[in-house]
């Protein structure tokens, strides 16, 4: 064989192995897209069924329709905890992983055969957790306490699922070793890889205290292990249960980055002040994790306070720098792209058109305003007695894992379908509504559980009539009009997730095959100019002349301090002193 042979053979498969995409002039290597397309079309078909769950335990709490029996309702609360809180979210998080290294980082996937070992069994162990509460005998919460006891598969599924998330964050971080010695980015690692690196490091803590907990717990199901303590169980799965939400929240932040930066040509205002946040999360955000032990009592005070209080702050403190840098990017980029006037000029000519954007801008409001103000005062020990164990946890974390988490994944597939999967986005005129429909929904379910559960609503009882009852007892009649409203929001942010799946799905079915002719056109409306310069260009935003946002922060404050004194006022009223 000729040198000319040889040179001509490596250069084919090359371009075997990757397609550069039209848009953002990226190698994308086919491997990592196929992968990529997997995880995602899993991470849907189980956000569909486990919203379809959640829809049947809204319609049961509402008193006028109390749909389910009880054990129908815990096994159907199970169900959608499990399918919601971990499977959609997780798969799609690989999918996320994947494309923030291989893509943005224009190198191949390391290891693409553990990368789908890794999918097999979180695929496998989903389902065969899923089997198994299905089968009636595993109906013990997303928070599976001990002394319930479960099916043996119950525990087996989710360290299955375990182990493949694991495979895949390494899969991940071997890329990045990948892209740096094959240089194929120049400097540090872009912003929106990084934030998918802190997420991978959270995730792999979250990985190891499942393990801890849950491998005891199988082989206790299974007889083997004659007694599980239960606060040792607790203090343990939480490190599991909470953070696996810390990785929801790393993961969101570096999708709102990317899609200001696809959408408007956003830059960070500093990467080095953003970074140090992404590294808050990573030293702190996983102590948060004690606010669901704050009544315990074999735990000391001192541990409590030290991790709610003086530590968790640091956390909090990362979240409030997002919370200000993604808006004054997005101000920062506007006022580049013509839009001067006043304060919100910015705000109001934004491509609120473009769902990618819209649900993005969404997901950064509800997730500050409802996750985070609810968070803090959620993390406060002395606070805490008033809402613990009550619906306003979950309302607190449908607006974290949800309103947050959820509807930005939403916005990201508005751009995943024509860049990775390469069709364009059908009905979009519906397309254009689903974030807003999803995110009222969602914003009432949040605050009409947090409502109820500030009157005292229990987290998990069947049946807040207490009909069946031996000793009756009567919530305020305010509860009762918080759980209606509850179940109407779940209507809208179920018909808001339905056309998200229906659009979705029909997308990757019906949808026109995206080229280099119209692919700008099928990422939705935007600033015309070559999307190549947000994804590839890095930098800072090189101002600071960010009115909007410098008041949009102080409603922020103004809010977050009102709230957390008038829950100080309700402990007062509680336990009067004098």
């Amino acid at each position: 064989m000729s040198i000319a042979e040889s040179h001509s053979g490596i250069i084919g498969g090359i371009a075997a192995r990757f397609r550069t995409c039209p848009a953002t002039g990226l190698q994308i290597d086919l491997a990592a897209e196929r992968l990529i397309k997997a995880n995602a079309v899993a991470a849907v078909v189980f956000l569909l069924v486990g919203g379809v769950f959640g829809l049947l335990v809204a319609l049961t709490r509402w008193p006028a329709v109390h749909l389910l029996p009880a054990d129908m309702f815990y096994l159907v609360l199970t169900a959608h905890g499990l399918d919601v809180l971990l499977l959609w979210i997780l798969f799609f998080e690989m999918a996320v992983l994947y494309f923030a290294s291989a893509v943005l980082l224009n190198c191949r996937l390391a290891a693409p055969r553990f990368a789908w070992l890794a999918f097999i069994l979180m695929l496998v162990g989903g389902v065969l957790t899923n089997i198994a509460v299905l089968q009636g005998d595993s109906s013990v919460m997303f928070t599976s306490y001990v002394p319930m006891q479960a099916s043996p598969n119950f525990y087996l599924g989710l360290i299955l699922f375990a182990v493949g998330a694991l495979i895949g964050c390494l899969v991940f971080l071997g890329t990045l070793v990948i892209a740096k010695e094959e240089k194929t980015y120049e400097g540090s690692i872009p912003l929106v890889t990084f934030g998918a690196l802190t997420a991978c490091i959270i995730a792999i803590f979250t990985i190891a205290s499942g393990a801890i907990i849950l491998i005891p717990t199988w082989l206790w199901s299974l007889g083997y292990i004659s007694h599980i303590d239960t606060l040792m169980y607790k203090l343990i799965w939480w490190g599991m249960g909470h953070s696996s939400q810390q990785i929801n929240v790393a993961a969101h932040v570096a999708v709102w980055y990317a899609i200001a930066a696809i959408t408007v040509g956003a830059k960070p205002l500093s990467e080095k002040v953003s970074r140090t946040a992404f590294l808050m999360y990573i030293l702190f955000l996983q102590l948060a994790s004690a606010h669901h032990l704050l009544v315990e009592p074999g735990i000391s005070a001192e541990w409590k306070v030290f991790n709610t209080s003086y530590a968790m702050y640091l956390a909090v403190l990362g979240s409030l720098i997002h919370g200000m840098t993604v808006p004054g990017a997005i101000e920062a980029a506007q006022r580049r792209n013509g839009f001067v006037n006043g304060a919100f000029e910015w705000l109001r000519k934004a491509p609120w058109g473009n769902p990618a954007f819209a649900g993005m801008f969404l997901s950064l409001v509800l997730f500050g305003f409802l996750g985070g103000i609810s968070g803090v005062v959620l993390g406060t020990e002395q606070i805490n007695i008033l809402m613990h164990n009550t619906l306003y946890v979950p309302g607190h974390f449908h607006a974290t894992v949800v309103a947050g988490t959820t509807l930005a994944f939403m916005a990201l597939t508005y751009l995943v379908l024509p860049l990775i999967f390469q069709r364009k986005v059908i009905l979009p005129g519906l397309a254009k509504w689903q974030p807003y429909l999803f995110a009222i929904g969602v914003s009432g379910i949040s605050l009409f559980m947090m409502g109820a559960g500030t009157l005292g609503v229990s987290r998990r009882h069947w049946d807040i009539t207490f009909s069946d009852a031996a000793l009756s007892f009567d919530y305020p009649s305010a509860a009762f009009l918080m759980l209606g409203l509850n179940g109407l929001s779940a209507i809208l942010a179920a018909v808001g997730g339905g056309l998200y799946i229906v659009i979705t799905v029909g997308s990757l079915l019906f949808g026109e095959k995206v080229t280099a002719d119209n692919v700008v056109e099928a990422l939705g409306p935007m600033p015309t100019r070559k999307v190549s310069e947000a994804v590839k260009e890095y930098g800072n935003a090189g101002t600071f002349h960010l009115p909007g946002t410098y008041i949009l922060v102080a409603v922020f404050f103004t809010a977050f301090v009102l709230y957390y004194f008038v829950n100080w006022k309700y402990v007062s009223d509680l336990w009067p002193m004098g």
